[in-house]
């Protein structure tokens, strides 16, 4: 199938990544959101990412303005999913929206259209039946944040076509992305391996072992990665970890996926991290 407009649904920050390097890759890209706020907050985004990439000599105006001339904005999801070849959803990770999205755009959409969850975990095979089109409907998860990581998990449902799975993997590869297939599990690849290293260092300071900023000092300097455990969790936020946390704790009954209670502790007070303004850290979102 020659996938040319990409409907993006959802203009957070994946939502508004994978809209910004699919138009960057010659794709029309259609992004909605439920409020016209949040699809204005998602362009900004955009715009910030683009003129520090203008700043920084990375991208000519001209090539800006050709990102920009591919990327339309709307709350009207309907009008927007009746011209999609290729719907990226990216909301919440809670499984009946998803699935209730998935089968709403299944009245909405042309019959070849398909469908690619954002999901790092739920059942790809549970949501394509939800879907009405099990075949069409693929896991496609990218790594925060999108313009960056080259990563692009495809774990495929039970259901999902042959031909589903090859144009997803030319969609990504067309978007400079370096795409793995896998089967439909709990956690696919990268959270299934990260999840117990998240969870060791969380128990670190429920142990009083370390603070947060010894913690993850100690594992940029002695393992080489940019940012250690906690840091990591606040990005992404501390609502959505403990989320998939627990989803992957009651799927798997491992308690090395157990939620760490500092980790349940903040999510109770409200902290979910940088979106926030404090998790494991503070932060000035002022700036």
């Amino acid at each position: 199938m020659d996938i040319k407009r990409i409907l993006v649904v959802g203009a957070g920050v994946m939502g508004h990544g994978v809209a910004l390097v699919a138009a960057r890759s010659g794709f029309d890209v259609s992004m909605v959101d439920v409020k016209e706020e949040f699809v204005q907050r998602g362009m900004e985004g955009i715009n910030r990412f683009l003129n520090g990439s203008l700043k920084r000599g990375k991208m000519t105006q001209e090539e800006v303005d050709s990102v920009l001339s591919h990327i339309r904005t709307s709350v009207n999801m309907e009008a927007e999913a009746a011209e999609a070849d290729f719907v990226f959803e990216a909301i919440f990770e809670n499984k009946e929206a998803k699935s209730n999205l998935f089968s709403q755009l299944n009245k909405m959409c042309k019959a070849e259209t398909i469908f690619a969850s954002n999901t790092s975990q739920l059942s790809i095979t549970e949501l394509g039946l939800a879907s009405g089109r099990p075949e069409l409907l693929i896991g496609m998860h990218w790594f925060n944040p999108p313009p960056l990581m080259r990563l692009i998990e495809i774990p495929v449902g039970e259901k999902t076509s042959g031909k589903t799975v090859e144009t997803t993997i030319e969609v990504s590869r067309k978007m400079g992305k370096q795409p793995f297939t896998c089967k439909d599990s709990p956690g696919f690849i990268v959270n299934r391996i990260l999840n117990p290293w998240y969870n060791e260092g969380m128990n670190l300071l429920d142990e009083g072992v370390a603070a947060a900023e010894q913690i993850d000092t100690a594992i940029k300097v002695g393992g080489g990665f940019r940012m250690g455990p906690l840091e990591l969790r606040d990005l992404v936020g501390l609502d959505t970890a403990l989320h998939v946390t627990e989803d992957l704790y009651q799927r798997l009954r491992n308690d090395k996926f157990k939620p760490p209670m500092c980790l349940r502790n903040l999510v109770a007070a409200g902290k979910f991290g940088r979106k926030t303004g404090e998790g494991f850290y503070k932060y000035d979102n002022k700036k």
